[in-house]
């Protein structure tokens, strides 16, 4: 981006009227860069992305401590590496003291300081009373070495220096986009860390800092800094940590155990049928018996078992046997305490108490004394969550016992290893009347009818009639059977036979 000579930002020196600016760039070089070599077609993002680069401290304006990207003829000026936030510099406020100091010595206009500076520099001031002196005696050299030189080059570097602690000491109102974060400040440093100093103040110098934590004297070990950390180390033991091969061997676990369930891996049995021909999913959901797919994911967890209707059906059948359904109740309840309207919360509140809770209740269920207490003292003011104690304990005491319970009982053990039962009568009639359902409509009068006008029988003799009359009391179907119309529907979607007479298919049972 510096590289002129292939194609960088133009960096070039511009005359005023008594003096000369050197090495600077414009605002609307740098956004017009960045659109052509970053291929951005929007000059708003090309500015947004320009002020996050100033706001790091590589790209600054000369004249400005705010440090933001303007598409116009603002004077732009490149960082120098030294001063760059990826060498991690951490300058402490006697480095800041240092540098406002030496700024307060030179008797240039463009170094004077800024409002917020010189109260910055009133603070360290009376914070680093008992050695302002040190602080002072180093400004005057470095103020020593800049004089000797050359202007341009003193120039450049006091405007890059400037740059440097308008990133680390901001202007009030700016970002800091060097502020550590609070959770890593506050856990246990290195006493043997060195940090860097802008200037070579050695770290004695900085001990004094009001800002920054000082690094203890380094002395010998004792018993007593043994004895702490040991039981620091022993309380990390203690904690609940999860290694990553154990995080990754728990999901590989879980995304094995629910493959089956995930369409994305595994083919849906039954198809779904609004997007195949094949409804059998919807008779198996009007039957009343559930899948054996269905019932092995109830073994997974407690979970699964109330997240499913039929689950919780059938987990409540389980504890009527045992004569504890009141405490599935009781749950079903408070979760529906918590959908209820906020002016039917109070009336449901109470009606939960009466029938679970109050001395004498119907329904009585078995709470722990520290839970009761809770709960008798939230009813007062009764809300949605008034049982939540409650609802906890007891779901716990569900998880631990009757779960387990119920996955040993005859009734899941029967659920889990019902087999697919074989095509009966019943099924076959039904496959039957799917395809009749394909027929359009009107077929069925249309095929009797031609029917009647190909097979037309000779007149029936009195007698004969007779005889129908004294044997239709005993005739097996009373009343047309259903597999009537579909033969006959049959008979219409096949056509007559080869030779003209009535198909096979045709006619009545």
């Amino acid at each position: 981006m510096q590289d002129d000579k292939t194609g960088g930002v133009p960096i070039r020196t511009v005359k005023s009227f008594l003096s000369k600016v050197p090495s600077v760039t414009t605002g609307t070089d740098i956004v017009q860069w960045l659109m052509k070599n970053l291929s951005i077609e929007d000059p708003g993002e090309a500015i947004h992305l320009g002020s996050l680069i100033a706001a790091q401290g590589y790209i600054f304006p000369i004249s400005d401590h705010v440090l933001t990207m303007k598409d116009d003829g603002t004077f732009y000026r490149f960082q120098a590496p030294y001063f760059w936030p990826s060498n991690c510099w951490e300058p402490e406020n006697t480095d800041y003291a240092i540098y406002l100091c030496k700024r307060t010595m030179q008797n240039k206009a463009r170094l004077e300081l800024a409002d917020y500076e010189a109260e910055n520099l009133a603070r360290l001031q009376r914070a680093f009373a008992r050695k302002w002196e040190f602080i002072f005696m180093q400004a005057e050299a470095q103020v020593k070495i800049d004089r000797k030189k050359d202007k341009t080059e003193r120039k450049i570097l006091d405007s890059q220096e400037r740059a440097f602690w308008d990133v680390h000491r901001p202007v009030p109102g700016c970002v800091n986009t060097t502020e550590m974060d609070i959770r890593k400040c506050r856990r246990l440093k290195n006493p043997q860390k060195v940090k860097k100093s802008v200037y070579g103040v050695t770290e004695e110098s900085q001990s004094q800092s009001p800002v920054h934590i000082p690094s203890q004297p380094i002395r010998k070990t004792t018993k007593d800094d043994i004895r702490k950390q040991i039981t620091f180390l022993n309380a990390q033991i203690d904690r609940h940590c999860l290694k990553m091969s154990k995080v990754a061997e728990s999901l590989i676990a879980y995304t094995e155990q629910y493959a089956e369930y995930d369409p994305f891996v595994t083919p849906a049995e039954p198809a779904n049928p609004w997007v195949s021909d094949d409804i059998t999913l919807w008779d198996v959901e009007m039957s009343k018996e559930p899948s054996q797919q269905r019932v092995k994911r109830w073994g997974f967890s407690f979970d699964e078992v109330l997240k499913d209707q039929v689950g919780r059906d059938q987990f409540l059948r389980f504890l009527e046997s045992e004569f504890s359904s009141e405490n599935l109740r009781f749950w079903l309840a408070v979760q529906d305490l918590k959908k209820q309207p906020l002016q039917d919360v109070a009336k449901r509140v109470e009606e939960i108490w009466q029938e679970f809770l109050a001395p004498g209740a119907p329904s009585a269920i078995n709470l722990d004394s520290h839970s009761y207490e809770i709960t008798s003292h939230n009813v007062k003011d009764g809300g949605r969550y008034t049982f939540e104690d409650a609802q906890e304990h007891i779901y716990k005491l569900m998880k631990s016992d009757s779960y387990a319970r119920f996955l040993r009982s005859n009734a899941y053990q029967d659920l889990l290893q019902a087999k697919k039962k074989p095509e009966s009568e019943q099924g076959r009639r039904t496959s039957l009347e799917k395809f009749t359902r394909s027929v359009p409509p009107g077929s069925n009068r249309a095929a009797r009818a031609r029917h009647r006008s190909r097979s037309k029988r000779p007149p029936t003799s009195p007698a004969l009639k007779k005889r129908q009359r004294r044997l239709q009391p005993m005739c097996l179907f009373a009343r047309p059977h259903p597999l009537g119309v579909v033969s006959a529907s049959l008979g219409a979607a096949l056509g007559p036979s080869p030779g003209g007479s009535p198909s096979a298919n045709e006619g009545t049972w």
